[in-house]
Protein backbone atom coordinates (compact mmCIF):
# COMPACT_ATOMS: atom_id res chain seq x y z
CA UNK A 1 0.00 0.00 0.00
CA UNK A 2 2.38 2.70 -1.19
CA UNK A 3 1.09 6.26 -1.30
CA UNK A 4 2.11 9.90 -1.11
CA UNK A 5 1.57 12.18 1.89
CA UNK A 6 -1.78 13.31 0.57
CA UNK A 7 -3.09 9.74 0.21
CA UNK A 8 -1.76 8.68 3.61
CA UNK A 9 -3.25 11.84 5.12
CA UNK A 10 -6.66 10.65 3.91
CA UNK A 11 -6.12 7.40 5.81
CA UNK A 12 -5.02 9.41 8.84
CA UNK A 13 -8.20 11.51 8.77
CA UNK A 14 -10.31 8.36 8.43
CA UNK A 15 -8.68 6.71 11.47
CA UNK A 16 -8.58 9.84 13.62
CA UNK A 17 -12.18 10.90 13.02
CA UNK A 18 -13.49 7.44 13.81
CA UNK A 19 -11.39 7.35 16.95
CA UNK A 20 -12.39 10.86 18.09
CA UNK A 21 -16.03 10.63 17.00
CA UNK A 22 -16.11 14.39 16.31
CA UNK A 23 -15.17 16.75 13.50
CA UNK A 24 -14.26 20.20 14.79
CA UNK A 25 -14.76 23.45 12.88
CA UNK A 26 -11.99 26.03 12.46
CA UNK A 27 -11.96 29.81 12.56
CA UNK A 28 -10.48 32.03 9.86
CA UNK A 29 -6.97 31.41 11.27
CA UNK A 30 -7.28 27.61 11.26
CA UNK A 31 -7.71 27.45 15.03
CA UNK A 32 -10.04 24.75 16.33
CA UNK A 33 -13.35 26.09 17.66
CA UNK A 34 -13.77 23.86 20.70
CA UNK A 35 -17.50 24.43 21.08
CA UNK A 36 -18.35 23.99 17.39
CA UNK A 37 -18.15 20.39 16.22
CA UNK A 38 -20.12 17.79 14.28
CA UNK A 39 -20.71 14.44 16.04
CA UNK A 40 -19.87 11.64 13.61
CA UNK A 41 -22.46 8.91 13.15
CA UNK A 42 -20.57 6.96 10.50
CA UNK A 43 -18.06 7.19 7.66
CA UNK A 44 -18.98 5.63 4.31
CA UNK A 45 -16.33 4.16 2.02
CA UNK A 46 -17.13 3.02 -1.51
CA UNK A 47 -14.52 1.01 -3.35
CA UNK A 48 -14.59 -1.17 -6.44
CA UNK A 49 -17.46 -3.62 -5.96
CA UNK A 50 -17.92 -2.87 -2.27
CA UNK A 51 -19.33 -0.41 0.20
CA UNK A 52 -18.57 -0.25 3.93
CA UNK A 53 -20.22 1.71 6.71
CA UNK A 54 -18.06 2.50 9.76
CA UNK A 55 -20.40 3.31 12.65
CA UNK A 56 -19.17 5.11 15.76
CA UNK A 57 -21.12 4.10 18.86
CA UNK A 58 -18.88 3.22 21.78
CA UNK A 59 -16.83 1.10 19.38
CA UNK A 60 -16.38 1.03 15.62
CA UNK A 61 -18.82 -1.32 13.90
CA UNK A 62 -18.01 -2.16 10.29
CA UNK A 63 -21.06 -3.07 8.19
CA UNK A 64 -21.40 -4.24 4.60
CA UNK A 65 -23.18 -1.35 2.91
CA UNK A 66 -25.17 -3.65 0.62
CA UNK A 67 -26.10 -6.65 2.78
CA UNK A 68 -26.08 -4.76 6.12
CA UNK A 69 -24.11 -7.67 7.60
CA UNK A 70 -21.85 -6.80 10.56
CA UNK A 71 -18.32 -7.59 9.43
CA UNK A 72 -16.23 -6.55 12.43
CA UNK A 73 -16.22 -4.59 15.67
CA UNK A 74 -13.08 -2.73 16.74
CA UNK A 75 -12.28 -0.62 19.80
CA UNK A 76 -12.06 3.14 19.26
CA UNK A 77 -8.81 3.09 21.21
CA UNK A 78 -7.29 0.94 18.47
CA UNK A 79 -8.24 3.53 15.84
CA UNK A 80 -6.72 6.33 17.95
CA UNK A 81 -3.54 4.31 18.43
CA UNK A 82 -3.17 3.58 14.72
CA UNK A 83 -3.91 7.22 13.81
CA UNK A 84 -1.09 8.33 16.11
CA UNK A 85 1.28 5.78 14.57
CA UNK A 86 0.43 6.98 11.07
CA UNK A 87 0.93 10.62 12.03
CA UNK A 88 4.46 9.84 13.26
CA UNK A 89 5.19 8.08 9.96
CA UNK A 90 3.83 11.05 8.00
CA UNK A 91 6.09 13.49 9.85
CA UNK A 92 9.29 11.58 9.09
CA UNK A 93 8.44 10.28 5.60
CA UNK A 94 10.64 11.34 2.67
CA UNK A 95 10.03 11.10 -1.04
CA UNK A 96 6.93 11.12 -3.19
CA UNK A 97 5.61 7.66 -2.37
CA UNK A 98 6.23 5.46 0.65
CA UNK A 99 4.85 2.48 2.53
CA UNK A 100 3.80 2.16 6.17
CA UNK A 101 4.25 -1.57 6.90
CA UNK A 102 3.11 -1.26 10.53
CA UNK A 103 -0.32 -0.02 9.36
CA UNK A 104 -0.96 -2.21 6.34
CA UNK A 105 -2.22 -5.29 8.18
CA UNK A 106 -4.59 -3.23 10.32
CA UNK A 107 -5.98 -1.34 7.32
CA UNK A 108 -6.57 -4.60 5.47
CA UNK A 109 -8.28 -6.09 8.52
CA UNK A 110 -10.78 -3.21 8.62
CA UNK A 111 -11.43 -3.41 4.84
CA UNK A 112 -9.72 -0.10 4.07
CA UNK A 113 -8.38 0.31 0.54
CA UNK A 114 -7.09 3.44 -1.19
CA UNK A 115 -9.39 3.15 -4.24
CA UNK A 116 -12.21 5.74 -4.10
CA UNK A 117 -13.61 4.95 -7.55
CA UNK A 118 -17.14 6.01 -6.69
CA UNK A 119 -16.05 9.36 -5.24
CA UNK A 120 -15.66 12.57 -7.17
CA UNK A 121 -12.29 14.26 -7.62
CA UNK A 122 -13.02 16.72 -4.85
CA UNK A 123 -14.62 14.38 -2.31
CA UNK A 124 -12.05 12.42 -0.30
CA UNK A 125 -14.28 11.27 2.55
CA UNK A 126 -18.04 10.91 3.11
CA UNK A 127 -19.31 11.38 6.63
CA UNK A 128 -22.77 11.12 8.16
CA UNK A 129 -22.94 13.70 10.95
CA UNK A 130 -25.49 14.78 13.51
CA UNK A 131 -26.13 18.35 12.39
CA UNK A 132 -26.65 20.30 15.60
CA UNK A 133 -28.03 23.27 13.61
CA UNK A 134 -30.94 21.38 12.10
CA UNK A 135 -31.17 18.08 13.96
CA UNK A 136 -30.75 16.29 10.63
CA UNK A 137 -28.24 13.54 9.80
CA UNK A 138 -26.88 14.45 6.36
CA UNK A 139 -24.22 12.60 4.39
CA UNK A 140 -21.52 15.14 3.63
CA UNK A 141 -18.57 14.93 1.28
CA UNK A 142 -15.34 16.64 2.32
CA UNK A 143 -12.17 17.42 0.43
CA UNK A 144 -9.02 16.73 2.48
CA UNK A 145 -5.95 18.99 2.39
CA UNK A 146 -2.83 18.10 4.36
CA UNK A 147 -0.41 20.65 5.77
CA UNK A 148 2.09 17.91 6.65
CA UNK A 149 5.03 18.22 4.31
CA UNK A 150 4.67 19.95 0.96
CA UNK A 151 1.87 22.49 0.67
CA UNK A 152 -1.33 21.19 -0.90
CA UNK A 153 -2.78 22.30 -4.23
CA UNK A 154 -6.13 24.08 -4.31
CA UNK A 155 -6.45 24.61 -8.07
CA UNK A 156 -4.29 22.45 -10.33
CA UNK A 157 -2.37 23.98 -13.20
CA UNK A 158 -2.41 22.36 -16.64
CA UNK A 159 -2.31 23.13 -20.36
CA UNK A 160 -5.81 24.57 -20.18
CA UNK A 161 -5.03 26.99 -17.33
CA UNK A 162 -2.69 29.10 -19.47
CA UNK A 163 -3.70 32.77 -19.76
CA UNK A 164 -2.70 34.36 -23.08
CA UNK A 165 -1.29 37.89 -23.42
CA UNK A 166 -0.46 39.98 -26.50
CA UNK A 167 2.22 42.67 -26.72
CA UNK A 168 1.36 45.71 -28.83
CA UNK A 169 3.24 48.82 -30.00
CA UNK A 170 6.29 46.69 -30.72
CA UNK A 171 7.44 44.43 -33.56
CA UNK A 172 10.05 41.69 -33.33
CA UNK A 173 11.55 39.09 -35.62
CA UNK A 174 11.74 35.38 -34.80
CA UNK A 175 15.48 35.78 -34.23
CA UNK A 176 14.95 38.60 -31.72
CA UNK A 177 12.35 36.54 -29.84
CA UNK A 178 14.78 33.62 -29.64
CA UNK A 179 17.44 35.90 -28.17
CA UNK A 180 15.03 37.25 -25.54
CA UNK A 181 13.93 33.71 -24.60
CA UNK A 182 17.61 32.77 -24.18
CA UNK A 183 18.22 35.47 -21.54
CA UNK A 184 19.33 33.83 -18.29
CA UNK A 185 18.66 35.39 -14.86
CA UNK A 186 21.72 36.52 -12.93
CA UNK A 187 19.93 36.97 -9.61
CA UNK A 188 16.58 36.08 -8.05
CA UNK A 189 14.53 37.53 -10.91
CA UNK A 190 12.77 34.84 -12.94
CA UNK A 191 13.36 34.23 -16.62
CA UNK A 192 9.67 34.96 -17.29
CA UNK A 193 9.91 38.37 -15.61
CA UNK A 194 13.03 39.18 -17.67
CA UNK A 195 11.28 38.23 -20.92
CA UNK A 196 8.18 40.30 -20.21
CA UNK A 197 10.17 43.32 -19.03
CA UNK A 198 12.52 43.18 -22.00
CA UNK A 199 9.51 44.16 -24.11
CA UNK A 200 7.80 46.49 -21.64
CA UNK A 201 11.05 48.44 -21.23
CA UNK A 202 11.03 49.07 -24.99
CA UNK A 203 7.61 50.70 -24.86
CA UNK A 204 5.44 47.65 -25.46
CA UNK A 205 2.00 47.31 -23.89
CA UNK A 206 0.70 43.95 -22.68
CA UNK A 207 -2.95 42.98 -22.89
CA UNK A 208 -4.87 39.91 -21.78
CA UNK A 209 -6.56 38.23 -24.75
CA UNK A 210 -7.99 34.96 -23.42
CA UNK A 211 -7.80 31.67 -21.53
CA UNK A 212 -6.41 28.66 -23.39
CA UNK A 213 -9.25 26.40 -22.23
CA UNK A 214 -12.64 27.70 -23.30
CA UNK A 215 -14.26 25.48 -20.67
CA UNK A 216 -12.20 27.11 -17.91
CA UNK A 217 -13.04 30.58 -19.31
CA UNK A 218 -16.76 29.77 -19.14
CA UNK A 219 -16.41 28.22 -15.67
CA UNK A 220 -14.76 31.39 -14.42
CA UNK A 221 -17.35 33.60 -16.10
CA UNK A 222 -20.10 31.58 -14.44
CA UNK A 223 -18.62 32.51 -11.05
CA UNK A 224 -18.23 36.11 -12.21
CA UNK A 225 -18.05 37.60 -15.71
CA UNK A 226 -15.03 39.70 -14.71
CA UNK A 227 -13.12 36.85 -13.06
CA UNK A 228 -10.91 35.90 -16.07
CA UNK A 229 -9.68 39.50 -16.28
CA UNK A 230 -9.06 39.74 -12.53
CA UNK A 231 -7.02 36.52 -12.49
CA UNK A 232 -5.14 37.68 -15.60
CA UNK A 233 -4.08 40.83 -13.72
CA UNK A 234 -2.96 38.77 -10.72
CA UNK A 235 -0.72 36.66 -12.94
CA UNK A 236 0.76 39.79 -14.47
CA UNK A 237 1.42 41.31 -11.06
CA UNK A 238 3.32 38.17 -10.09
CA UNK A 239 5.32 37.53 -13.24
CA UNK A 240 5.77 41.00 -14.77
CA UNK A 241 6.05 43.18 -11.70
CA UNK A 242 7.45 40.80 -9.09
CA UNK A 243 4.58 41.20 -6.59
CA UNK A 244 4.47 38.54 -3.87
CA UNK A 245 2.45 35.47 -4.83
CA UNK A 246 0.04 35.38 -1.88
CA UNK A 247 -3.57 36.22 -2.66
CA UNK A 248 -3.90 38.72 0.19
CA UNK A 249 -0.83 40.64 -1.08
CA UNK A 250 -2.08 40.54 -4.66
CA UNK A 251 -5.48 41.79 -3.51
CA UNK A 252 -3.81 44.89 -2.03
CA UNK A 253 -2.32 45.66 -5.45
CA UNK A 254 -5.69 45.13 -7.14
CA UNK A 255 -7.27 47.63 -4.80
CA UNK A 256 -4.46 50.12 -5.35
CA UNK A 257 -4.41 49.87 -9.16
CA UNK A 258 -8.14 49.08 -9.67
CA UNK A 259 -7.48 47.80 -13.23
CA UNK A 260 -11.17 47.13 -13.92
CA UNK A 261 -12.20 50.64 -12.81
CA UNK A 262 -14.77 49.54 -10.25
CA UNK A 263 -16.35 52.30 -8.17
CA UNK A 264 -14.58 51.79 -4.84
CA UNK A 265 -15.77 55.05 -3.28
CA UNK A 266 -18.22 53.28 -0.95
CA UNK A 267 -15.76 50.46 -0.10
CA UNK A 268 -17.67 47.76 -1.95
CA UNK A 269 -15.32 44.71 -1.87
CA UNK A 270 -15.55 43.95 -5.61
CA UNK A 271 -12.17 42.25 -5.98
CA UNK A 272 -12.17 40.50 -2.61
CA UNK A 273 -15.68 39.09 -3.08
CA UNK A 274 -14.93 37.71 -6.54
CA UNK A 275 -11.61 36.18 -5.52
CA UNK A 276 -13.14 34.56 -2.44
CA UNK A 277 -15.87 32.99 -4.57
CA UNK A 278 -13.25 31.66 -7.00
CA UNK A 279 -11.16 30.10 -4.22
CA UNK A 280 -14.19 28.57 -2.48
CA UNK A 281 -15.59 27.12 -5.71
CA UNK A 282 -12.15 25.71 -6.60
CA UNK A 283 -11.94 24.08 -3.16
CA UNK A 284 -15.42 22.57 -3.36
CA UNK A 285 -15.73 21.29 -6.91
CA UNK A 286 -14.74 23.59 -9.77
CA UNK A 287 -11.97 22.20 -11.99
CA UNK A 288 -10.61 23.41 -15.35
CA UNK A 289 -11.74 20.35 -17.31
CA UNK A 290 -15.37 19.83 -16.29
CA UNK A 291 -18.37 22.04 -16.94
CA UNK A 292 -19.01 23.89 -13.69
CA UNK A 293 -22.67 24.27 -12.76
CA UNK A 294 -22.15 25.61 -9.26
CA UNK A 295 -22.98 22.26 -7.67
CA UNK A 296 -20.46 21.37 -4.99
CA UNK A 297 -18.83 17.92 -5.11
CA UNK A 298 -17.52 18.45 -1.59
CA UNK A 299 -20.98 19.05 -0.12
CA UNK A 300 -19.70 19.39 3.43
CA UNK A 301 -16.64 21.54 2.88
CA UNK A 302 -12.95 21.00 3.37
CA UNK A 303 -10.98 19.15 6.04
CA UNK A 304 -7.48 20.38 6.93
CA UNK A 305 -4.79 18.20 8.53
CA UNK A 306 -2.61 20.62 10.46
CA UNK A 307 1.13 20.14 10.95
CA UNK A 308 0.54 19.15 14.59
CA UNK A 309 -1.88 16.40 13.55
CA UNK A 310 -5.02 18.29 14.51
CA UNK A 311 -7.92 17.74 12.11
CA UNK A 312 -10.37 20.61 11.57
CA UNK A 313 -12.91 21.53 8.95
CA UNK A 314 -14.60 24.40 7.22
CA UNK A 315 -18.25 23.57 6.74
CA UNK A 316 -20.45 25.37 4.25
CA UNK A 317 -22.30 26.79 7.28
CA UNK A 318 -19.20 28.75 8.33
CA UNK A 319 -18.51 29.89 4.77
CA UNK A 320 -17.25 33.34 5.81
CA UNK A 321 -14.45 31.85 7.94
CA UNK A 322 -13.74 29.37 5.15
CA UNK A 323 -13.37 32.10 2.52
CA UNK A 324 -11.25 34.29 4.82
CA UNK A 325 -8.96 31.34 5.48
CA UNK A 326 -8.57 30.62 1.76
CA UNK A 327 -7.80 34.23 0.87
CA UNK A 328 -5.21 34.53 3.65
CA UNK A 329 -3.55 31.16 3.09
CA UNK A 330 -3.23 30.64 -0.66
CA UNK A 331 -0.82 31.81 -3.34
CA UNK A 332 -0.17 31.64 -7.06
CA UNK A 333 2.20 28.77 -7.71
CA UNK A 334 4.66 28.40 -10.60
CA UNK A 335 4.21 25.14 -12.49
CA UNK A 336 6.55 23.50 -14.98
CA UNK A 337 7.02 25.78 -18.00
CA UNK A 338 8.06 22.88 -20.24
CA UNK A 339 5.29 20.49 -19.21
CA UNK A 340 2.50 23.01 -19.72
CA UNK A 341 4.16 24.99 -22.53
CA UNK A 342 4.12 28.50 -21.12
CA UNK A 343 6.54 31.30 -20.28
CA UNK A 344 8.23 31.53 -23.70
CA UNK A 345 7.61 34.49 -25.99
CA UNK A 346 6.26 33.56 -29.42
CA UNK A 347 5.22 35.45 -32.54
CA UNK A 348 1.74 35.52 -34.07
CA UNK A 349 0.97 37.91 -36.95
CA UNK A 350 4.23 39.74 -36.14
CA UNK A 351 3.13 40.45 -32.56
CA UNK A 352 4.83 38.85 -29.55
CA UNK A 353 2.63 36.76 -27.24
CA UNK A 354 3.21 34.98 -23.93
CA UNK A 355 1.24 32.49 -21.83
CA UNK A 356 1.15 32.55 -18.01
CA UNK A 357 -0.07 29.54 -16.07
CA UNK A 358 -2.69 29.66 -13.30
CA UNK A 359 -2.13 27.30 -10.38
CA UNK A 360 -3.12 27.91 -6.75
CA UNK A 361 -1.50 26.28 -3.71
CA UNK A 362 -1.77 26.70 0.00
CA UNK A 363 0.98 28.73 1.64
CA UNK A 364 3.96 27.02 3.23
Amino acid sequence: MAGNKGEWSEAYVFLKLLGDGKLYAADQNLNKITDLFYPIIKIIRSEIGSKRDYLTNGEITIIDGYTKEILLKVSKIEFIKKANELFQELKKAKGRSFEVPSLEQFLKSIYYAKDKSEHSKKTDIRIVVHDLHTGLKPTLGFSIKSMIGKEATLFNGGDGTNFIYKFTDVKHTEEEIKLINAIKPTGKESKITLRINSLLNRGAKINFVGVQSENLKWNLELIDTKLPEILAHLLLYKYAYGIKSSFNELLKVLLEKNPLNFNLSNSHPFYEYKLKNFLADAALGMTPEKIWKGIYDATGGIIIVKENGEVVCYHIYNRNDFQDYLLNNTKLNQTSTTRYKWGDLYLQNDNPYIKLNLCVRFND
